[in-house]
């Protein structure tokens, strides 16, 4: 049960946190990105927390860059109970980490990337998303933010979503609507016959997009993109106001 907003679709959640975290150089090139400070915390840790104040009991945390780092500052927390999927070998983009993780997680999961901070609407994100999953319909339901909504961003938005939630991508040339916040809630099925190694989970997304499978919502709340060095300092002066 969600400490804010009703029941959960599930008691875990993957959290992506093996990638190389260019765009944040040079803060990275002695620190894997998830343990970049913002706000006095390092930036897993501001997921983290938030997994652990919706009622999230486990976490599978995927590692590579400078691994031994990060796994050690995720496996001192009591709350969520992480568990480490090892990339050390070979780094597996977002769609190859979460197959070479499935075996540890449940059908459904969550799914979020360890730079996200956020700041929950009404209801935590995790219950908004809960309460729209219908596993019968979809593979997958992603946590979309408005441009209004969408802190640090300058995009030109990922998706479009219609009356129903159901999603459809950005066209060539266009502004679409929707930025995909890295938070979502996935069914085993999104995995199925997945390629073999490293590889994007756009692939899956857009298999699940021709089957009319993959929907959206639109969060409540306000998202922080912390892409850059340059993105830390405006995202603490919101959350020292809040």
């Amino acid at each position: 049960m969600s400490l804010s907003g009703g029941p959960l679709a599930s008691d875990t959640a993957m959290v992506l946190a093996a990638g190389l975290g260019k765009r944040m150089r040079p803060l990275t090139a002695s620190q894997p990105k998830p343990l970049v400070r913002v706000a006095g915390k390092a930036l897993i840790d501001h997921a983290l927390d938030r997994l652990d104040d919706a009622g999230i009991a486990r976490a599978v945390v995927n590692v590579h860059y400078l691994a031994d780092a990060l796994e050690a500052h995720v496996l001192e927390r009591g709350s969520p109970k992480v568990t480490i999927s090892d990339e050390r070998d070979l780094l597996l983009e977002t769609g190859g980490g979460l197959v070479r993780a499935q075996g540890n997680l449940p059908d459904p999961f969550f799914c979020l990337n360890a730079d996200n901070i956020w700041l929950d609407g009404p209801k935590n994100a995790f219950a908004d998303l809960s309460a729209r999953w219908d596993p019968d319909a979809m593979d997958a339901v992603l946590l979309l933010v408005p441009h209004v909504r969408a802190a640090n961003f300058s995009g030109p938005g990922d998706f479009y979503m219609d009356a129903g939630g159901l999603l459809s991508r950005r066209r060539t040339g266009r502004i679409a609507p929707f930025i995909y916040t890295g938070i979502q809630l996935v069914s085993h099925r999104l995995l199925r016959e997945a390629p073999e190694g490293p590889f994007s989970t756009n692939i899956l997304w857009n298999r699940a997009i021709e089957e009319g499978r993959l929907f959206g919502i639109s969060f409540t709340g306000q998202w922080f993109e912390v892409g850059t060095p340059q993105a830390i300092a405006p995202t603490e002066a919101a959350l020292s106001g809040v």
